[in-house]
């Protein structure tokens, strides 16, 4: 059976749009992956993604993670909190100076202690700190719940809304 889905795209034109999240988080250290590494990028995909169904790239090769990491204008950056790993975001600077928030999420454990506002403010930020002329996003109904208003509190707009319907891994046909 198939699982309907609804995909939100998002978007940010400029960088005075921006609605920093304001939350104190104690102990959050936000660092960049400097040296691409395949098996970390693949480890924060799975920790953060399974229980979203995010499934696409679980079957992937060591060479397509090698490619993936590899890319130009792809950056990895991850928050820590007391040196555990609590969530991520991936950027990729396209062609056309848009920056997508390619993967953006927390690991299970840190869920609904305030950091996804805060991790996705240094994520929009650093966004523009590349000199994006825009920066965007999507995201789905399969996401966390307050995903989407995430989003919007920090200051992203709606621009297109499509429905899809897709197989899941443990979906009985």
């Amino acid at each position: 059976m198939k699982t309907k889905i609804t995909i939100y795209y998002l978007e940010m034109l400029s960088p005075d749009d921006l609605r920093p999240s304001t939350k104190i988080v104690e102990d959050l250290e936000i660092k960049q992956v400097k040296i691409p590494c395949p098996e970390y990028n693949r480890f924060l995909y799975s920790a953060v993604g399974r229980v979203w169904n995010w499934f696409e790239k679980l079957s992937w090769t060591e060479k397509q993670w090698q490619e993936h990491v590899n890319q130009p204008g792809l950056e990895t950056w991850v928050g820590y909190v007391s040196g555990t790993p609590a969530g991520y975001f991936e950027l990729d600077k396209q062609s056309n100076n848009n920056v997508e928030i390619l993967y953006f999420g927390l690991l299970p454990e840190f869920i609904g202690r305030g950091l996804g506002g805060h991790l996705l403010t240094a994520a929009v930020r650093r966004a523009w700190a590349t000199g994006a002329k825009r920066v965007w996003v999507h995201t789905c109904s399969l996401d966390h719940p307050a995903a989407l208003a995430n989003y919007k509190a920090r200051g992203f707009s709606l621009y297109k809304q499509e429905t899809e319907f897709k197989e899941l891994p443990g979906d009985n046909s």
